[in-house]
């Protein structure tokens, strides 16, 4: 059984909770490998098509790393697939959605930038604060945060260190939707669901597409580009059943093969 996270499995969804309320959910070294190791068996799983990832208790979504253990002299290490096992997991095909709860600091800010939907708390707060400490956010804060709301407001939060609320966060576009406090995971859950409605192999292809396309040199060589995602949905059966479905006024019946 995990020892620093909850998992719960419904359907084809499963919802990871980060379970260090104590520390604000903060991650030192064992709770890395831990998630990782969450994170490996759900990309490997057929039958899990969504991950939802939150934190427990009503303060925290992730301190971030566990500067305490740091500081005692502790090791800072990082599973392959990153902090939380998540900001170096280039490969998943899958959605990742982040229900932030609460704060959202340092690493555990850069989790949220790793996935791939972000639902917040209207209590949600999200800030880099590394260069307040002495460190910088090296889990993909520095690159990921311009890429996705641009170079000068991202900018003002790397170099600062400040605190962006939920509704700021919006604003600002790393954020999809602000909620209640009370209605987060059951927001999560229907954007979950409003996937689960559309092909897997057509969400992993475009997810892969996308994020891929980024590193091109152009627009025209985006739209070029091969994706393997892209064949093995031409492949699929389910590729002939969306149109069979339409045809014949039902809802369709997703393989995800």
């Amino acid at each position: 059984m995990p020892e620093f996270c909850r998992t719960e499995r419904d359907g084809r969804v499963l919802t990871v909770t980060l379970d260090r309320p104590e520390v604000l959910n903060a991650l030192h070294a064992a709770a890395n490998r831990e998630l990782a190791g969450v994170f490996d068996a759900f990309e490997a799983d057929p039958e899990l098509w969504v991950a939802i990832v939150t934190g427990a208790g009503d303060r925290a979504f992730c301190a971030g790393n566990d500067l305490k253990v740091q500081a005692a002299g502790g090791v800072v290490e990082f599973a392959k697939s990153g902090f939380g096992g998540v900001t170096s997991r280039t490969t998943c095909p899958k959605p990742l959605i982040a229900a932030v709860n609460g704060v959202a600091m340092g690493g555990g800010f850069e989790i949220v930038l790793a996935c791939d939907l972000v639902i917040a708390s209207d209590r949600a707060v999200f800030a880099l604060p590394e260069p307040r400490v002495g460190l910088a956010a090296l889990a993909g804060g520095i690159h990921r945060l311009p890429r996705q709301i641009g170079l000068k407001p991202a900018m003002g939060m790397l170099l600062t260190g400040r605190r962006v609320s939920a509704q700021e966060g919006f604003a600002l576009g790393f954020v999809n939707e602000v909620v209640p406090h009370v209605d987060l995971l059951g927001a999560a859950q229907r954007w979950a669901a409003q996937i689960l409605e559309c092909a897997p192999l057509s969400v992993r292809a475009t997810k892969q597409a996308a994020l891929a396309g980024l590193d091109a040199g152009s627009l025209q060589a985006a739209i070029d580009g091969r994706y393997e995602g892209i064949a093995t949905m031409l492949r699929s059966a389910d590729f002939r059943e969306g149109p069979r479905a339409f045809a014949e006024k039902r809802k369709p019946r997703w393989e995800g093969r």
